[in-house]
């Protein structure tokens, strides 16, 4: 699958994705720093990306319809954010993925359980 990682996850998190065997760019590597939440959603939309953030906003189904998307996922966390955690639950997901298509999909990825939502709900 093709991922664009937000500017809140690292190369440790690229990594990840990219031993998983996922063809991963980040927004550092497209100088996509800044870029307002729009811009984002139409670069994944025209790249056929699916988008990986911490960004709430991108939960927002009415603003960003996963429809015509190859996906959006949204990492949540409870309290401070570590990067264990986050390793957690990037793996977490990408365990997932494994048997389940995201494609059209709203994820959003939370210690022990992922919340779906389907374009057609």
């Amino acid at each position: 699958m093709k991922f664009k990682l937000d500017e809140n996850f690292g190369n440790r998190t690229e990594r990840l994705f990219l031993e998983a065997g996922h063809d991963v760019r980040t927004i550092r590597q497209q100088s996509m720093q800044g870029a307002s939440d729009q811009s984002l959603y139409e670069a994944c939309r025209v790249e056929g990306r699916c988008i990986v953030t911490l960004d709430l906003d991108f939960s927002n189904i009415l603003r960003f319809s996963p429809r015509d998307t190859s996906g959006i996922v949204v990492v949540r966390a409870p309290g401070n954010l570590s990067l264990p955690i986050l390793e957690n639950l990037v793996c977490q997901f990408l365990r997932s993925i494994e048997n389940m298509s995201i494609e059209g999909r709203l994820w959003i990825i939370e210690p022990g359980r992922i919340r779906i939502h389907h374009a057609d709900d």
